[in-house]
């Protein structure tokens, strides 16, 4: 499934306080991790896409920063975003 407007509202009604409130960290994170499912289906099937990687291990590390701001600042809602999107098994 690709990013489309109606997905990324889904995303961002789903963890974020709103459609339009794109700037929550919940938000944010859930988009991320939405990306990098994508671009890891991807790769099983590209395995010589170097870009791609590229661009899947900066997308892993904004993530993993937004979740340290998160946990750092409540680490409740960091929990629950865990626990949401199955991040950590």
């Amino acid at each position: 499934m690709y990013l489309t407007k109606e997905v990324k509202e889904e995303i961002f009604s789903k963890h974020g306080k709103s459609v339009t409130d794109t700037g929550t960290s919940e938000g944010q994170i859930a988009l991320f991790t939405f990306r990098i499912n994508h671009l890891t289906e991807h790769l099983k099937r590209n395995r010589k896409d170097y870009n791609t990687e590229r661009s899947l291990v900066k997308l892993v590390g904004k993530r993993r920063s937004l979740l340290d701001y998160l946990k750092n600042k409540d680490i409740n809602r960091y929990r629950e975003i865990i626990k949401e999107l199955g991040i950590r098994k």
